[in-house]
């Protein structure tokens, strides 16, 4: 086993031992308190409109799915983009109630615009989310980035008020490197809002996902250096595990 193996088998077992967890610090994750709102959690609209029928297709199975397979409510939904759309999430964390809603090529305002049929209905305890990627290399903004997800959060908080949602940070890709000033821009945007309520947790993959270089790990995408390969989600799986503890 290499020194680099030997290393990030160590920081597996400690965050895969509940090192790290909703309060961003070492020791078990946080229980909810009386907590801290952020300075605004009023539901407001996506900084950009979204075309009304641009995932009617997806959002149609969606709904016939529920109405087929109803989900328990208090369980654990995974939702945003193609990210989470291929994650294996049942999976990956078998014995959790887990629903995954990704649909592929989607940002963050196509999740708000959905909530309702996406997280909302489902009445989930814990909501791990993934966009941001697409948001950026459609030449969005940081801020946009910010203030969309503040706008999640808010429509999510203001039905659900003790649900928990994870923030799973925007990756650092090899097909979108020339993005990384603006990914690690939204990202610290994104955990600053996470560190005011302690309802939000974020989770951070950018440097477990680097090389000895710095630059994205190879072994962690496929072809398109983009998407994550079956060590990728591996990976994943343990940084997201202790934010889906009780």
């Amino acid at each position: 086993m290499t020194r680099r193996e030997i290393l990030l088998a160590l920081a597996a077992s400690a965050v895969g031992s509940g090192a790290w967890g909703w309060d961003g610090r070492l020791g078990q994750p946080a229980l909810p308190s009386q907590h801290s709102a952020l300075p605004s959690t009023r539901p407001a609209a996506p900084s950009t409109p979204v075309a009304e029928d641009r995932w009617a297709k997806e959002i149609a199975a969606f709904a016939a799915e529920d109405e087929a397979r109803p989900f328990p409510k208090g369980g654990i939904v995974f939702v945003g983009s193609s990210s989470i759309r291929l994650w294996k999430t049942t999976e990956a964390f078998p014995g959790r109630p887990i629903l995954n809603r990704g649909f592929g090529g989607t940002q963050i305002a196509d999740s708000v615009r959905h909530v309702d049929r996406l997280v909302i209905r489902h009445a989930p305890r814990v909501v791990v989310f993934y966009a941001g990627d697409n948001d950026l290399a459609a030449g969005r903004t940081p801020a946009d980035v910010e203030s969309d997800f503040r706008a999640f959060v808010g429509r999510v908080h203001a039905a659900l008020p003790q649900a928990r949602i994870a923030f799973v940070a925007i990756k650092p890709s090899l097909a979108r490197w020339a993005l990384i000033d603006e990914v690690r821009d939204a990202n610290r945007r994104v955990r600053a809002l996470c560190d005011a309520d302690d309802r939000l947790g974020f989770v951070d993959v950018d440097g477990p996902m680097l090389g000895w270089d710095g630059r994205p790990r190879p072994d962690l995408f496929v072809k398109d250096g983009l998407h994550l390969s079956p060590k990728g989600y591996a990976l994943w799986n343990v940084l997201v595990e202790p934010f889906l503890q009780p």
